[in-house]
């Protein structure tokens, strides 16, 4: 994904009352830290940072004053009623340096017949330059058998890219449905159901036939 281009205006009041007054403009308070400058509080605009933010790990081109800063996306708060972006951390970044970030694992294929997949990590960690960090790695799981374990060290990553942690970690497995006691009896039950009636009918067809 290309750089994501915004324009921001500086912050200089603080505090909720503050942050709400800039929300209900339709801007997103935020801050920009790192390479060991001063924090720089900044407002952005709402609606445009909002779908920029559905594209995991997106670079931002920030231009405060005619200033461009790049930067990615750190941490975002969200109100858990309302679900709207109340405030972001933006890290600065510079093209060449790698950063740790979490990446979705993207599932692609269909294992063997009468088998499913089971994810045991939904996101995995990675170390990747800035500029270039993938939005997802994809596992494939065609053709795989029951019983196979995918591990981080098979993952396929970018140029560049390293796992970060334990490379025998599992990130999924494939396995054979396993149905549970309440199906089973409940399968018995349909069964002897069936059986019951079948042979209420037969004795009613012998009772007829006299």
């Amino acid at each position: 994904m290309s750089e994501v281009k915004l324009a921001a205006v500086a912050r200089n009041e603080f505090g909720k009352g503050a942050a709400r007054r800039i929300r209900r403009a339709h801007q997103i308070p935020a801050v920009l830290y790192g390479h060991g400058a001063e924090p720089l509080h900044i407002a952005l605009p709402g609606h445009e940072t909002m779908l920029a933010l559905k594209h995991a790990n997106a670079l931002f081109a920030i231009d405060l004053d005619g200033a461009t800063q790049l930067a990615i996306a750190k941490d975002v708060q969200r109100d858990p009623v309302k679900n709207v972006i109340e405030h972001i951390d933006f890290l600065v970044v510079k093209k060449g340096e790698k950063v740790t970030v979490d990446v979705n694992v993207h599932v692609v294929g269909e294992s063997a017949p009468g088998t499913i997949h089971v994810v045991e990590a939904q996101s995995v960690t990675l170390e990747a330059e800035a500029t270039h960090l993938p939005q997802a790695i994809e596992v494939s799981v065609e053709g795989l058998e029951a019983g196979t374990q995918v591990h981080a060290s098979d993952l396929v990553l970018p140029e560049g890219a390293s796992f970060v942690g334990d490379p025998e970690s599992v990130i999924l497995v494939i396995s054979v449905p396993q149905s549970s006691a309440a199906d089973d009896n409940a399968a018995a039950e349909l069964a002897a159901e069936q059986s019951a009636a079948s042979a209420a009918a037969a004795e009613a067809a012998g009772t007829q036939g006299l």
